[in-house]
């Protein structure tokens, strides 16, 4: 969690990047030129990312959630909470420096449609089956963490039957041309390659520790 961490913090600036260009943030206000079906999906999304409810009501970002799950079992959370406060890229190890570089570049310069392909493949597609498979894990070793069965079971659900669906026919409606459905796929290959990355990372450092 120390590490995946960076993927639930560097997710939420793919999806800021695709609403400020879908939606618009410009002072003085002017209406978006996109379809207004597609300022609806991201909105949901945004709306449920930044501001769900835990499970007590309350109101929270899943970020926050997770790191509420983090302090729950003593996981560290001291180099996320650094590296935000510090934007310092010397502070991460070189794996997890290279994959967090990336999608932050890609989020502040990527195109629309390659950004979109970054979030559906490398993010909301996976994340149902991969988090199924650690609450399995989870409630069979009876961890007392209910922050974090409750932010992994919420994604399961969102994910898997409405943000998912939703990023998926946002990404169908941007990739209009065969070059940007190209271009798209390529981004996809290159962000899952990234997850790899991590995960192999995190597993390389698990058994360092071991």
């Amino acid at each position: 969690m120390k590490y995946h961490v960076f993927a639930v913090w560097d997710f939420m600036s793919l999806l800021k990047s695709l609403q400020g260009t879908l939606t618009g943030l410009s002072i003085p206000w002017q209406e978006s030129s996109f379809d207004p079906a597609l300022v609806q999906l991201i909105n949901e999304i945004v709306l449920i990312e930044e501001s769900d409810q835990d499970q007590t009501g309350a109101a929270i970002s899943h970020f926050s959630l997770y790191l509420r799950g983090m302090q729950e079992i003593d996981a560290d959370d001291g180099l996320i909470r650094n590296f935000i406060l510090e934007k310092d890229y010397s502070l991460l190890p070189g794996p997890l420096k290279d994959i967090v570089e990336y999608h932050l570049d890609l989020a502040m310069h990527g195109e629309i449609h390659e950004v979109a392909s970054s979030f559906f493949y490398g993010r909301e597609k996976l994340i149902p089956d991969m988090f199924t498979s650690i609450v399995d894990v989870l409630e069979k070793s009876a961890t007392a963490s209910p922050s974090l069965l409750y932010y992994l079971k919420r994604h399961i659900q969102v994910d898997g039957d409405e943000h998912g669906p939703k990023a998926l026919l946002c990404l169908h409606k941007l990739t209009d041309t065969l070059q940007k459905s190209e271009r798209a796929m390529s981004v996809a290959q290159e962000s899952l390659q990234k997850r790899c990355q991590l995960w192999d990372f995190i597993e390389a450092e698990i058994k360092s520790n071991a």
